[in-house]
């Protein structure tokens, strides 16, 4: 076993991060000897798959029955990655996904779980759901969730910020919403009736109302709780300041980018104050190190179900039931959330709600 730390993708350069120095860094049972540690096999395959294009690896990197579960609907197996992934290319042939960080954790048995967040750049020279090729250059986040095992991906949860992609390819994501819930409509197809058990699950497991960790590091969970169960939850009250740095610097889903917990704070309110009954389910917690424990870094997948009850962002009530799936990455600073990127598809909740 190698003396090297296990790396640590946010504050590694990209030449180290493809070529790592030889050696395994942590017990990874059943992957392949070449990767160093978990961290490593997220961001080479990775690099395999889309930059050197060989897109036929993904049969050798998800299982044949793989689960892809997004807001918009859930895929299966590793051949539809691979059709998904060329029509992708096809679309965006220069897209390039830099690693921005992988937040990790062993889950036991053998089992692996990254929460992988990528800025993609690329240029819209093909046609797209939304339409015709626009020539625009645009740069979307994602982050990918993926439970792994034995050297693959056996499933994985994927949420990409739609929504700046409409609006930077110049098209209105209510307008694009509004045409989906509509073929849905002639397709016999209802997404609220797909998130429906889902729904139901997270209504059964409200998250209680926690106070602030003393430290946050120390105690993640009790972070995640108070802040989605209090904060972010309308009405939850709590001071935002016991979670957020006053200088927080926040990326949320359709271009916001905020600054200070003030503006945090209005968009929690813009966006979740338009629902009633709203509760959070926490779906998975990962922790790594950031600067060698200077700081620390957090990935949270959680779902949230309401009931689209009040005049806001969304437009008039629709008293629909509205499921999303977002992953939040936290960024902890001398015992505050000092960063956040929290993505979901902007476009499949107003999809729901149009429906």
């Amino acid at each position: 076993m190698s003396n090297l730390p296990i790396t640590e993708v946010a504050t590694t350069s990209e030449s180290d991060l493809l070529d790592p120095a030889p050696g395994r860094r942590m017990e990874l049972p059943g992957f392949d000897e070449e990767f160093v540690d978990f961290p490593d096999y997220i961001v080479r395959i990775t690099d395999r798959i889309w930059h050197e294009r060989r897109v036929e690896l993904c049969l050798d990197y998800y299982t044949a029955d793989c689960a892809i579960h997004t807001m918009a609907g859930d895929i299966v197996g590793a051949d539809t990655v691979v059709a998904n992934t060329h029509a992708t290319l096809a679309s965006f042939p220069d897209r390039h996904l830099n690693p921005d960080n992988v937040i990790w954790s062993d889950d036991g048995d053998g089992k692996f779980y990254s929460s992988h967040l990528i800025t993609s750049p690329m240029t819209n020279l093909g046609e797209t759901e939304f339409g015709p090729a626009t020539g625009k250059r645009i740069k979307v986040i994602t982050i990918a969730d993926c439970a792994c095992r034995n050297n693959r991906i056996y499933e994985e949860w994927l949420a990409r910020d739609y929504a700046a992609m409409a609006l930077q390819l110049g098209h209105d994501p209510q307008v694009m919403a509004e045409a989906q819930a509509a073929k849905d409509k002639a397709d016999g197809f209802s997404l609220i009736e797909h998130h429906a058990a889902d729904f139901a699950g997270v209504k059964a497991r409200p998250l209680p109302l926690a106070k602030a960790p003393e430290n946050a590091v120390a105690d993640p969970e009790a972070l995640v709780t108070f802040v989605l169960g209090k904060l972010w939850t309308p009405n939850g009250g709590g001071d935002w300041l016991d979670a957020y740095d006053f200088r927080v610097k926040t990326t949320w889903p359709a271009l916001r980018s905020l600054y200070g917990e003030t503006e945090i704070a209005a968009a929690a309110s813009e966006v979740f104050g338009c629902f009633s009954d709203v509760n959070f389910r926490v779906d998975h917690l990962a922790q790594v190190p950031y600067l060698g424990g200077a700081g620390s870094d957090i990935a949270v997948r959680w779902t949230m179900a309401g009931v689209h009850s009040k005049e806001g962002i969304y437009g008039a009530p629709t008293a629909n039931p509205a499921l999303i799936i977002g992953v939040t990455h936290w960024r902890i600073i001398s015992g505050r959330i000092a960063e956040e990127v929290t993505i979901w598809d902007d476009i499949a909740l107003r999809r729901q709600l149009a429906s």
